[in-house]
């Protein structure tokens, strides 16, 4: 346990753990100190100066972020002189800013537009001082505006460290100091796996997710199409903040509502074909555990993780499950079973998804089984952040709309298809299926609470009616390289492998906090989310996914069984190993 020591912020007592950094402190105390550069899934490294504070006794200003309190220290965190300071840093930052707020994707929701509101910035008094610089919109997912760039690292930071995927840096020195694609290269020829992490941690509008909306709406106003939308687990405990709502509100019953005023033909849910996914996989897990072939088995959900795995550990390919992402498969099975089921030419429909990740824009065109369907299997998907815009433009009152229910055949879903949204999830709907197909039993407690949690990498051994499982779950992306080195170094030493079973989402928390989540995920932000989660599981009265009667159906309908040669044309895909950098 950490020493406690004594400290005073603005001559008022507190008790904090020693090293705990003045920003902390003020914030135990109710005091909030501004900051652009910091952010608490970082490192402090006090780039931006804005936090700035006195210690009484002391000459000096220092940077509340990066300096930790100590024993008997009084600070001063707001006076006149700090809050001109304050004013200075902003002023000189807007200097070298760009005045378009209104053209910004950022608008309204942007850390430093806050900021000089907060400061009351009504006029510029130093020269504007605006580079241009080009945008990189080179990849399918996300684009860099540099022009907006301040320099807080934030993007870089996570890039490097958090992800551990190096795709972002700093480039040139001094008033030259640009963030660019590694190498000062376009992002599509970097390492970059699309996660968004850099745009969901950017204070302002430098990188931001590709805005699609504009084809969904295109297809929405076209007679001729037949317009359909999955929506992802993660969006319905996520989308209600840009209504104001609490983090991790559940509000499916509205999206179905806000979809169908919208104008969508069929609305169906992800996490129906997150079921299947789990039909197929626990499938595919089953035979190669009972075989002893190729374990571990890991998860192919997330399509950052797919690309990530490609570029850094192509040796591993082997172990990777065939099963395409949830969004995948119900593209795949909208435009062929659903069309068949319809009498509706395929040609003829257009397939949105609604998803909290910038990488699922990238999957829907990854390679040819992405048109498994002899066209592109899904047209369109577009962020939980674009959706909320679309509903704001179409003067829909969320907050007010009934609760309503999605299409069928794929819309209803069970417990386990909706925590899909949260890191473990996968693991855990799998394991509850898993269990069915190896013993032919149902479990009594569907929950299995080891692989639940924030814990970068979560291991545990599960009894299967005697039969010892090991799991790992792994989360973040800087984390996953622990987990299959020890892979690796068991196969090297011709040892047993430490895990039967592995899932990997790229994002911390799973896809709850995915790249294209509204903005401002912490950690107390994602334990929300991943609540809500756990509380649509248990307010479903099915809750495994092979108990779901319309995913029978499907099978007995069209795929004939889980496996089968016709689910593997439709709902599997191949990897291959590609250079970490694109030439």
């Amino acid at each position: 346990m950490a020493k406690q020591i004594t400290v005073k912020i603005n001559g008022n007592e507190l008790t904090v753990d020693q090293g705990t950094s003045i920003l902390a402190a003020a914030e135990k105390m109710g005091v909030k100190i501004p900051v652009l550069c910091y952010h608490p899934d970082l490192p402090a490294w006090a780039a931006c100066g804005i936090c700035v504070v006195k210690i009484e006794g002391s000459p000096k200003l220092v940077r509340a972020c990066a300096t930790p309190i100590m024993e008997g220290q009084n600070v001063i965190t707001h006076d006149p002189e700090i809050v001109e300071v304050r004013r200075s840093v902003v002023e000189l930052i807007l200097s070298n800013h760009p005045d378009d707020c209104l053209y910004c994707p950022r608008n309204g929701n942007c850390e430093l537009q806050r900021l000089a509101a907060e400061f009351g910035i009504r006029e510029q008094p130093y020269e504007k001082d605006v580079r241009q610089l080009p945008v990189d919109d080179s990849t399918p997912s996300i684009v860099l505006d540099p022009e907006k760039c301040v320099l807080c690292g934030r993007c870089a930071k996570v890039c490097q460290g958090m992800q551990d995927v190096w795709a972002l840096e700093f480039i040139g020195r001094g008033d030259q100091t640009r963030i660019a694609g590694a190498g000062d290269i376009e992002l599509a020829d970097t390492p970059c796996i699309k996660c968004g992490q850099c745009s969901a941690h950017c204070p302002v509008g430098a990188i931001y997710e590709k805005d699609d909306t504009k084809k969904v709406w295109n297809a929405l106003q076209d007679p001729k199409k037949h317009v359909v939308v999955q929506i992802a687990p993660a969006v319905r405990v996520a989308l209600g903040e840009a209504f104001g709502l609490e983090p991790g509100t559940i509000v499916t019953g509205k999206i179905y509502a806000a979809l169908r005023r919208l104008g969508f033909d069929a609305i169906f849910d992800t996490n129906f074909a997150a079921d299947l996914t789990i039909m197929e996989e626990a499938t595919e897990f089953v035979h190669r555990f009972t075989k002893g072939e190729e374990l571990p088995l890991i998860t192919s959900c997330c399509p950052s993780w797919v690309d990530y795995l490609e570029k850094y550990f192509g040796d591993m390919i082997p172990h990777f499950s065939t099963a395409k992402s949830p969004q995948m498969m119900m593209a795949s099975m909208i435009k062929t079973y659903y069309a068949q089921k319809k009498g509706i030419d395929p040609k003829d429909i257009f397939s949105i998804s609604i998803m909290p990740c910038t990488s699922k824009k990238y999957e829907i065109t990854r390679d040819e089984h992405m048109f498994s369907t002899g066209q592109q299997d899904l047209d369109v998907s577009i962020t939980t952040r674009e959706f909320s815009r679309m509903i704001k433009q179409a003067g829909i009152d969320f907050l007010n709309l009934s609760d309503e229910e999605p299409d069928n055949p794929l819309g209803m879903y069970s417990g386990a298809g909706t925590i899909f949204g949260a890191t473990g999830g996968v693991m855990e709907a799998a394991l509850r299926t898993a269990y069915n197909m190896v013993t032919g039993e149902e479990l009594g407690t569907v929950e299995f609470e080891q692989v639940r949690g924030l814990e970068g990498i979560k291991a545990a051994e599960i009894d299967i009616k005697g039969t010892k499982v090991k799991v790992a779950v792994a989360h973040q992306m800087g984390n996953i390289e622990t987990v299959l080195k020890q892979i690796q170094a068991a196969q090297k030493a011709g040892e047993e492998v430490p895990f039967h079973f592995i899932e990997v989402m790229a994002c911390r928390g799973g896809c709850i906090a995915g790249g294209g989540q509204p903005y401002g995920a912490t950690d107390e932000r994602r334990k929300k989310r991943i609540a809500g989660i756990y509380k649509d599981d248990e307010g479903q009265k099915i809750r495994c996914s092979h108990q779901n009667p319309y995913i029978k159906a499907l099978y007995d309908e069209f795929l004939e069984k889980p496996g089968s040669h016709k689910a593997h044309e439709l709902l599997h895909t191949k990897y291959v190993d590609r250079p970490i950098y694109q030439r």
